[in-house]
């Protein structure tokens, strides 16, 4: 049987122990594989056009370019790259920016080697993830009043397979319904929440309790 392919990472940080420990911890798991590094957002974005990494293991405050316009070049340029939010800082702005410009994932530094590892596997997956202060944070931030998304019940349903981590083709299978149509009820719900990614999405159907489960 042949071997699972290795998932192929970039780290961007502009401090280099930061990138050397990265390249340490990426070592040590079989199916990761360290293919390049960059020290801004500008770098990073040059970088993910030579290398085509799986994931982006993404800083965000960095001199020269930060990591939320890189994150955004990124997706709007090579969408099949996951790339996941990697920092100390924990402010609303940053975790809602990140995730606005298309990250699958916003992860704190102080995250442990095995945690990360799966964190890494499960954005490669195209499951969003987030760290749970990165949770917390989006809770705390959510209006006191709870807004009304309207949303029919099998966007409900959908949304409800988005949470559990389910890509299209897989909610299809579950549903019995074509790509073509949880595609269009995915993209209403993205319009329905007013978000502009999956993550967002889930994100913010955790926050306002908006499936069962």
């Amino acid at each position: 049987m042949a071997e699972a392919r290795t998932i192929r990472i970039m780290v961007v940080d502009d401090h280099d122990m930061v990138r050397q420990g990265l390249a340490v911890f990426i070592e040590a798991f079989k199916d990761l594989e360290l293919v390049g590094e960059a020290a801004n957002g500008a770098e990073a974005i040059k970088r993910c056009a030579e290398l085509k990494p799986d994931v982006v293991l993404m800083d965000l405050m960095m001199p020269v370019m930060d990591g939320v316009a890189a994150t955004r070049a990124i997706r709007q340029n090579h969408p099949q790259v996951q790339v996941v939010a990697l920092t100390s800082y924990k402010d609303e702005e940053l975790v809602q920016g990140a995730l606005q410009a298309g990250a699958i994932g916003y992860l704190l530094k102080n995250t442990s080697i095995d945690e990360l590892a799966d964190k890494i596997r499960r954005a490669y997956a195209g499951q969003p993830i987030l760290d749970a202060e990165a949770a917390r944070i989006l809770i705390k931030a959510a209006t006191q009043k709870q807004p009304q998304y309207n949303l029919s019940e099998r966007e409900k349903q959908i949304l409800g397979l988005m949470v559990k981590g389910m890509n299209n083709p897989d909610i299809g299978k579950q549903l019995f319904i074509s790509r073509s149509t949880v595609k269009f009820h995915v993209s209403a719900i993205l319009s329905k929440l007013g978000v502009a990614s999956r993550t967002e999405a889930v994100a913010l159907a955790l926050q306002h309790k908006l499936v069962d489960g």
